[in-house]
Parts: C-alpha cells; sequence; structure tokens
C-alpha cells in the first residue's frame, strides 16, 4: 500500500501526514511545507536515519495527508492532532504543554494576559500563537496604545464602592488609569477592550486609521517623538497576522463540506471539528448519476453523521441548503474563519481529484507498457489488448466447471467473464474439457460476428494448450490471434507446436500480468465450482426427505447455500421460508438422524 502512495502525485504543499501500521493505528503525525519531499524523505535509503525512525518505517503500511494554507497551520493541526491521538513514534508536542493564547477576563475590568491552559467560561481567548516573538509584540502593542490594567484585583463594584484598593505604581508612570479608585470609568474602560478584541481578530483597519490621524496631527504640532512611536506602532499592526485559518477555539461541533463534481463523479471533503481541533475527516468519490442537487448533498452529509456520530453538529458548506433537520444550523459562509475553513476543504477535495485522475492514467500507462513488453518479450503477432484466459475445475471429475476471464489494456472485463458447465465429459479430462468450453466460446463470438481477443491463455501445459488449438484450427481463426499455456510450477510459458517452453524472469511485469490474469481465472472457476457442488449437494440431499417440495427445497437453497449451514435452532425464520411448523419438524427430524 505505501508503494502504490509513494507511486501517486504528491502535493508540494503546507501540510500534515499520518502514518498507519497493520492495525490502522496512527502511529505517527508530521507537519511540512512541502509534503512530496517529507513523506519521500522517510523511504529513501539514508545511512543517517535513526534507530527510532527506521523502526517506525518498518511500521508504515498507509499514509495519508491533509493540505493547508500554510506551514504555520499545519503546525497547529499537528500539535491538535498528536494530542487526539497520541501516536508512539511521536515525542514533541505529546506532552500537555500547548502553544500560548492572548486571553480577556470575563471579569469587571477585563484584563489582557498571555495562557497555556484555556478556559473558555472565564475568559475570551485569542491564538494560538506559534510564533511568541509574534505574540509579544501584539501585547506590546496593546500595552503602548491603550492603559488596561495588569493587577489581579477583584475589581467588583462593591469593593471599589468600600475603597479596598490604592492605586500601584502602574497608575503613576501613566500605564494604568485606575479603575481600583474610580480614577477611569467603566464605560470608558470597556472602549478599550473592545478595540483591543478588533485587534486580536485581525479588524485593525479602523485603529491603523485612527493612529494614522494621530500621527499626522502630531507631526503637524511638530512632536515628532510621538509620531515616530505611532508609526513605529502602525508598522507592527500591517505586518501582523495574529489568525489562524484551520484552528480557532470558538468553533465548537462543526462539519465542513467541501464539494465538487465533474461529468463522472462527486468529490466530498469531509472536516469534524471541535474546539479548534480536527478529530478526524477523509475525502470520499462517488459516481454521479444524476447532476447534483440538495437531495444528493443531504444524503452525503447524513452518511458522515452516521459515520462519525455527529448528529447534533451545525455544518459548513460551499452548497446551500434552506434547511436540515431538528437544531442543525447549516452556513453557506462568503467571508471569514468559515470561508476559509471551505476554502481549505475544497482545496483537499480538488487534491483528491487531481490524485484520482493523475493515478488512473499513471496506471493505465503502466498496464500498457506491460502489455508492450508482453508483445515484445513474447514476440506475438498482435498486442494483446484484449487477453481471455480458461481454467477448468472439478472434484475427482464431478461438478466440472470451467471460466473465461476477460481483460482490456491489462484490466478486468467482469461484465463479459463466462461461467460454464461442462457437459459433454465423463470423468477427468481436462483436455476434453478445454475443447468444449473453447469451442462454445468462440463458436458464439463468430456466430454472433463479436471481435476475437488478441490473446489467448490457457491454464495448464502443453496437452491443454494442443486441445485448445485443436480447437482454433477447426473455427479457422488459428491463424488470427495469438494463444499461449501457462504452467503453474515454474510459470513456464509455451506456444503451439514448439516442444520447448519459454521461462520469463520471474520479476518481469510482464509475466506478473499473466499471472494475475491466470489467477483470475482460477479463483472465477473455483467460486462457480464450489457453488454448483453446494448446490447440487443440498438438492441430492433435500431430495431424501418426504415432505419438503421444490419450492421448499429451492428456497433452502438460495438461503443457505449448503445443508450443513442450515441453523435448526432458528425456527421462526426456517417457518418463513418453509412455510409451516410441520415442515420444520420434518426437516428436524431428517438433520438430527443425518448429522453427517
Amino acid at each position: 500500500m505505501v508503494e502504490d502512495f509513494l507511486e501517486k502525485k504528491i502535493p508540494k504543499t503546507p501540510g500534515i501526514y499520518k502514518f498507519y501500521n497493520i492495525d490502522n493505528e496512527v502511529i505517527y503525525i508530521g507537519k511540512s511545507k512541502n509534503l512530496n519531499n517529507r513523506i519521500r524523505s522517510y523511504f529513501n535509503k539514508s545511512k543517517n536515519q535513526s534507530t527510532k525512525t527506521s523502526k517506525m518505517v518498518k511500521e508504515i503500511i498507509n499514509i495519508s495527508y491533509t493540505v493547508s494554507e500554510s506551514e504555520h497551520d499545519a503546525l497547529l493541526l499537528e500539535n491538535n492532532l498528536i494530542k487526539e491521538n497520541k501516536p508512539k513514534y511521536n515525542i514533541l508536542l505529546r506532552d500537555d504543554k500547548s502553544y500560548p493564547y492572548i486571553a480577556i477576563s470575563k471579569e469587571r475590568f477585563p484584563r489582557v494576559y498571555t495562557t497555556r491552559k484555556v478556559n473558555l467560561k472565564k475568559e475570551k481567548v485569542f491564538g494560538p500563537y506559534t510564533n511568541i516573538k509574534s505574540m509579544r509584540n501584539v501585547l506590546e502593542i496593546i500595552k503602548k496604545i491603550y492603559k488596561i490594567r495588569t493587577c489581579n484585583l477583584k475589581l467588583s463594584k462593591e469593593n471599589v464602592d468600600k475603597k479596598l484598593f490604592k492605586v500601584c505604581l502602574d497608575y503613576h508612570i501613566g500605564n494604568c488609569l485606575g479603575p481600583c479608585e474610580k480614577k477611569q470609568e467603566e464605560k470608558s474602560y470597556l472602549k478599550d477592550i473592545k478595540q483591543i478584541q478588533d485587534l486580536l481578530k485581525g479588524n485593525h483597519g479602523k485603529l491603523i486609521k485612527n493612529l494614522e490621524l494621530k500621527m499626522k496631527t502630531y507631526s503637524k504640532k511638530l512632536e515628532f517623538e510621538e509620531a515616530q512611536n505611532l508609526k513605529e506602532k502602525i508598522q507592527l499592526l500591517k505586518v501582523y497576522n495574529n489568525k489562524s485559518t484551520v484552528v480557532n477555539p470558538k468553533f465548537k461541533n462543526i462539519e465542513v463540506y467541501g464539494i465538487i463534481d465533474d461529468e463522472k463523479y462527486i468529490y466530498v471533503n469531509y472536516m469534524k471539528i471541535n474546539n479548534g481541533i480536527m478529530l478526524g475527516g477523509e475525502t470520499i468519490k462517488l459516481r454521479k448519476k444524476i447532476d447534483l442537487n440538495e437531495s444528493i448533498i443531504k444524503y452525503l452529509i447524513f452518511h458522515f453523521k452516521n459515520k462519525y456520530k455527529t448528529y447534533d453538529y451545525n455544518i459548513i458548506s460551499n452548497y446551500k441548503l434552506d434547511n436540515f433537520i431538528g437544531s442543525v444550523k447549516v452556513f453557506y459562509p462568503k467571508t471569514g474563519d468559515k470561508k476559509k475553513l471551505i476554502d481549505l476543504s475544497i482545496k483537499n477535495a480538488l487534491f483528491y481529484k487531481e490524485h484520482y485522475y493523475n493515478e488512473k492514467k499513471e496506471r493505465k500507462t503502466k498496464k500498457y507498457n506491460h502489455i508492450i513488453k508482453l508483445f515484445e518479450e513474447l514476440k506475438l503477432k498482435r498486442l494483446p489488448k484484449i487477453i481471455e484466459c480458461f481454467d477448468i475445475s472439478n472434484t475427482q471429475g464431478k461438478y466440472k466447471t470451467a471460466s473465461m476471464v476477460r481483460f482490456k489494456n491489462g484490466y478486468p472485463l467482469k461484465r463479459e467473464y463466462r461461467k460454464y458447465r461442462i457437459r459433454s465429459v465423463d470423468g477427468i479430462n481436462d483436455y476434453k474439457s478445454i475443447e468444449e468450453v473453447v469451442e462454445r466460446r468462440y463458436n458464439r463470438l463468430i456466430s454472433e460476428k463479436k471481435d476475437m481477443p488478441d490473446l489467448i491463455v490457457i491454464d495448464g501445459g502443453k496437452g491443454q494448450l494442443s486441445s485448445a488449438t485443436k480447437i482454433l484450427k477447426k473455427l479457422k481463426v488459428y491463424d488470427k490471434l495469438n494463444i499461449i499455456g501457462i504452467a503453474k510450477k515454474l510459470e513456464e510459458i509455451y506456444f503451439p507446436e514448439d516442444s520447448l517452453p519459454i521461462l520469463i524472469n520471474k520479476k518481469s511485469e510482464s509475466l506478473k500480468l499473466l499471472q494475475a490474469i491466470r489467477n483470475e481465472a482460477h479463483r472465477f472457476a473455483i467460486s462457480y465450482h464450489k457453488k454448483l457442488r453446494n448446490k447440487m449437494l443440498i438438492e441430492s440431499s433435500l431430495d431424501n426427505i418426504k415432505g419438503i417440495g421444490e419450492k421448499s427445497k429451492f428456497k433452502l437453497i438460495k438461503e443457505y447455500g449448503s445443508i450443513q449451514k442450515i441453523d435448526i435452532n432458528d425456527k421462526t425464520k426456517l417457518k418463513k421460508i418453509l412455510g409451516s411448523i410441520k415442515k420444520v419438524e420434518i426437516l428436524e427430524r431428517f438433520l438430527k438422524k443425518n448429522k453427517n
């Protein structure tokens, strides 16, 4: 599975990646600004790999990834996913340490401070911040522009009225306006807090304009030092971006659905988010039978809600829905954080679509190259675009069946598979059985004027091949196509009228293609043989029961497949099948009497 994944085109964008073991457990989560380079680096044979990394790589069975807008977002997402999944190979970010937030307390005369442990009941938070310097810069801006208290005093109206507190040094040096002694009104203080919230949300356009007006005022008054201070603050505000597109603690119980479609398929990217943490996500593809509409979108949403048990989660989608069940709200955002989440979800869906078509194209090219190599290695008359393979199956000459599988450009055409019951052969005679099915198959193609295959493969050695060749000559099509036999033991390739077989390199992709086709023919023959054998066994056994008619017998065969699988203890089910409790009792007596 890892080899298949690495053959795909991995995006060279920021994002996170997950490694899974054989039990489908996440064993490692990482982030990178270039997913393609980072993921492939683990599988490049390098002497510099640590023991831990080498051991981890040996356990990797599958890989998945999620793209993000920036490396900053990838780092945040990696942090949250590691805490959620606790992969055994992650050491960094695995403990309880979190990235810091800027918090505004929910109290009278709120305080502004940093925290790593979020308590949304007691504070409103902004962040998290992966760049500590950036966070300190914005705190410095707040401190310089606004006179917000830094003390931990409980400034309730009752305490302030009782004059329990005195102004501190911050008041005397101009960093606080003294709300503890009613030197600043609560209304004025809250106005500053509102502006700080706007600043932390990124809505600093108005603030910058106000600062620019103040700066010009200072300049006109020739107060250049104050004007320079404001200029520096404005520059800090302009270069600062404090928001994350992926992780935001205000997002609770939200599902994101990014849906796109083309002529053939619908692609849906799903993200489950709670408290700013992505708890799960995947992208699926569905064959498109009708145009995408609201009913289909609701069906898709129900599918994911059932799978992830998120019945009460609100929905963000790029398709507008009029209503939904219960109290579930549907958002169709055009701006803001929710829109950024939708954009990211659609981006993941587009990557999935691109990978699907690239993978399909690569597979076709790869298979076609194998066909060309087969043509060259075996020196065939025609390029084997259409290959048909025959196999015989029987049990000591009984229940004789055959299969024919058809492949086009290296891919199975399952609708054109055929199964046969051997009619003209008594006992074990694979040669005659091959003659019968080959004649039946190609007599029909000739009579219906359908195209013949480019290559016929017979599962067996020279004897089976000779039998099939004899029929093709009889039908006068032998010179128009290729026919070979493939023997199982040494994987020898036999040609008609050639006593010595050809041995293809065991690592050859053309041999692997032949083996895959032969194995599919064998699987199809065995499955039909088992079905026929079980049916005949149960039929012959049930024929001995007096009181069980043909219709009842057919129903038992259809339901259980074999007589050994009949559950005599489930009398309710048997009564429903047979129609009466009397027939159930007859069957029960027979089965107890004939346990073997």
